[in-house]
């Protein structure tokens, strides 16, 4: 347990911050669960637009520091990839 105040500070903060954190990234793990049931479904309109919703969620959640960077360009880019082949 923190003695100081200010540890005691840190630790209130570092638990609101891993509730934020949380939430974001659950609602990356939902965009994302959106686009993979709209490339099951076999629907490339319907998954292209789900990519689309998704990805400024994905690039938003890296940019706050939920993910890493190069972990959601290569999530991006790997759908994008899927939603693509879909087409052909």
């Amino acid at each position: 347990m923190a003695n100081t105040s200010s540890a005691k500070k840190a630790t209130r903060k570092i638990a609101a911050r891993t509730d934020v954190n949380r939430s974001r990234r659950g609602r990356v793990r939902s965009y994302i669960r959106k686009v993979e049931e709209a490339l099951a479904t076999g629907d490339q309109a319907k998954a292209a637009a789900a990519l689309k919703a998704a990805e400024p969620e994905i690039m938003r959640a890296a940019s706050r520091g939920v993910v890493h960077k190069n972990t959601a360009s290569r999530k991006v880019a790997r759908l994008t990839a899927r939603v693509r082949a879909l087409a052909t």
